[in-house]
């Protein structure tokens, strides 16, 4: 099996205004892999991988899914900032993926050092930006809100539901999307598709009732979430991911 530890305590500096890749297109570097069941930086079957300038999320050496929900840190924590991704999904979900994971993966935001995550951990304490794809008909949004170990106040109530659904339309088929995840200093925080805001919400924070979430306030961390390590998800249904950006916002 590979193992990847790429953690490093190098500064990320970008001029401000300015679209910087986090993928450079060649290889994993400044990533690191966390799946349910291993330690942190092994790579399970080489579910991550680069091929043909594309970030990609596979399952050709998989017998099953087996629960090994799996997650790709960057290397440092980013606050006051535009995040934004281009994906696709491809193929056919993971022989033993669960139902609701089929054309399903996300950005996970807000997370905390992932070295806190105990080895059968399946999510990350995070606001998760949920990215879906459409099955062939019907309607079913992307860019979606779920929240494992947080919740989030939206028109000023706070919502304690997991997953609450964008306004996007649906992308059906292997069209590749671009969503841009903008998040700021204050908490406030907006999902943006084709130029248009599909979901919207401030507040992002800790819930004290969440087993994970706990341990890390009891650790001293701020039930305010204003910024973190970002990641990818691998959730049993193969995807790419063309381009992995972000900018920083001005004061």
């Amino acid at each position: 099996m590979k193992r990847v530890l790429m953690l490093l305590l190098i500064p990320f500096v970008v001029s401000a205004g300015d679209w910087t890749p986090l993928f450079n297109g060649k290889n994993l570097d400044g990533w690191t892999p966390k799946f349910k069941g291993c330690e942190l930086g092994e790579n399970y079957k080489d579910t991550f991988r680069v091929e043909n300038g594309v970030l990609k999320v596979c399952y050709d050496k998989y017998e099953k899914f087996d629960n090994r929900f799996g997650h790709l840190f960057w290397r440092a924590p980013l606050s006051n900032y535009v995040l934004r991704v281009e994906y696709r999904f491809v193929g056919e979900q993971t022989k033993g993926g669960p139902g609701w994971a089929f054309r399903n993966s996300g950005a996970m935001l807000h997370c905390p050092n992932p070295e806190t995550m105990t080895k059968d951990q399946d999510f990350p304490v995070s606001i998760e930006v949920q990215l879906l794809g459409g099955p062939g008909t019907g309607n079913r949004t992307t860019a979606n809100i779920c929240s494992p170990g947080t919740h989030i106040v939206m028109d000023g109530k706070l919502e304690t539901r997991h997953c609450i659904n964008s306004k996007s339309k649906t992308y059906h088929g292997d069209q590749w999307v671009t969503v841009e995840i903008e998040v700021r200093a204050d908490g406030s925080s907006r999902h943006i598709i084709e130029g248009q805001t599909v979901f919207e919400y401030t507040e992002p924070q800790l819930d004290e009732k969440d087993t994970n979430a706990r341990k890390l306030i009891e650790s001293g961390a701020d039930r305010k979430l204003r910024g973190g390590y970002i990641a990818l998800q691998a959730e049993s249904h193969p995807l790419e991911f063309r381009k992995v950006e972000v900018r920083p916002l001005g004061k």
